[in-house]
């Protein structure tokens, strides 16, 4: 295993540790807080954006390189319709499975199997979205066909 891999495991060991010691492995937590009952997640997830920002910031301000050599360029899109789909149904998802990305992770690292479904859902729906993703794309060739179609899925 090279050193960047073993880098990027043990962080994510960390933070998968770091969800689950923060509760956020537990559906009744997940729950609450969508419900706005419980607030603390978000007070945690605020202050990962606030660091995360500011340190990208800064490291892109200095000329920084990635661990692979290229310069840290961020790239900033504005806000489309599809990412206001892309949104809704990532927080429909995590409503009704009180589960993210990260937060099936560490559920099933604790030992919830149930989460396999929720897996599954995850891999079946970035799976459809690279169908959905290359078939725009292959609209966007062809000729008659609406470019505006196109754009709004990729």
């Amino acid at each position: 295993m090279n050193r960047l891999n073993l880098t990027s495991l043990l962080f994510g060991l960390a933070f998968g540790f770091l969800f689950a010691a923060a509760g956020f492995n537990q559906y009744d937590i997940v729950h609450a807080t969508l419900l706005l009952e419980y607030l603390d997640p978000f007070f945690v997830m605020g202050s990962a954006v606030g660091t995360a920002m500011l340190t990208l910031w800064l490291l892109e301000r200095r000329g920084w390189r990635t661990p692979l050599g290229g310069r840290l360029e961020l790239r900033r899109w504005p806000a489309e319709r599809k990412h206001i789909y892309g949104g809704i149904m990532f927080g429909t998802g995590w409503a009704v499975t009180g589960a993210c990305p990260g937060t099936v992770a560490a559920m099933l690292a604790a030992g919830s199997a149930l989460n396999l479904v929720t897996l599954v859902g995850i891999l079946v729906g970035i799976a459809l979205r690279d169908i959905v993703a290359q078939r725009a794309q292959r609209a966007a060739r062809e000729p008659g066909v609406s470019s505006v179609v196109a754009s709004e899925v990729g």
